[in-house]
């Protein structure tokens, strides 16, 4: 494939996207530790292991499979979470991308909530619909994680179905195990309309924040 993903700085009114780098070290070491209680089916990294992660999610990135994102509150600016483009995947043309996933995404317990979620994905959908050009974008998480699931239909993914089997489960005690994954997405007709929800939800939160 010829495209070549790469995800540049996106930046909103509560949050800028930054690729994710070892700069980032000392704040998401923080803010994994604020609250783990939301990470039962999420891989989110302890003090002592966000070096492994970073460099994990960095050589995804050099094989051309992951965009890796640190999320930067605006407010504070200090990184709070993490999120990712990756899976490019194209079937009409190897110059073109023609679906992408939105995924390895985890927020700080102080910023859920907060609506840096809403906005990073009204930040990611932006751009890989209207830059280049998608056809789809998929959204992924453990069939179990009611929390996740309700997040992402909140942005206005739809539920497509249950994939079982279908990847690592990053639940804790079940390491060497698969899980089954909810899976929903967007398509590029279904955009507009998507985009329309989630200004309107950013805008919301940018209210109650005056």
């Amino acid at each position: 494939m010829s495209f070549k993903l790469e995800g540049p700085v996106l930046e909103g009114a509560l949050v800028r996207l930054e690729p994710l780098d070892h700069r980032h070290a000392a704040d998401l070491a923080l803010a994994a530790e604020e609250d783990r209680d939301t990470y039962a089916f999420t891989w989110v990294p302890r003090v002592d292991e966000i070096g492994g992660y970073i460099d994990a999610q960095l050589a995804r990135a050099a094989a051309g499979k992951l965009a890796p994102y640190a999320q930067v509150s605006l407010a504070s600016g200090r990184a709070v979470g993490a999120t990712s483009f990756w899976e490019p995947r194209s079937w009409l043309s190897d110059d073109r991308l023609d679906a992408i996933e939105v995924g390895f995404t985890w927020l700080a317990g102080s910023a859920q909530g907060t609506g840096l979620n809403a906005e990073a994905k009204l930040l990611l959908f932006r751009h890989a619909f209207e830059e280049w050009n998608v056809s789809r974008v998929d959204l992924k998480t453990d069939a179990r994680n009611a929390r996740s699931r309700a997040a992402i239909q909140s942005t206005g993914a739809r539920f497509e179905g249950v994939l079982r089997n279908w990847s690592r489960s990053w639940a804790p005690g079940e390491d060497g195990r698969l899980r089954d994954s909810a899976i929903f997405s967007i398509t590029q007709e279904e955009w507009p309309q998507c985009r329309e929800r989630l200004e309107e939800r950013v805008a919301g939160f940018l209210a109650r924040a005056v």
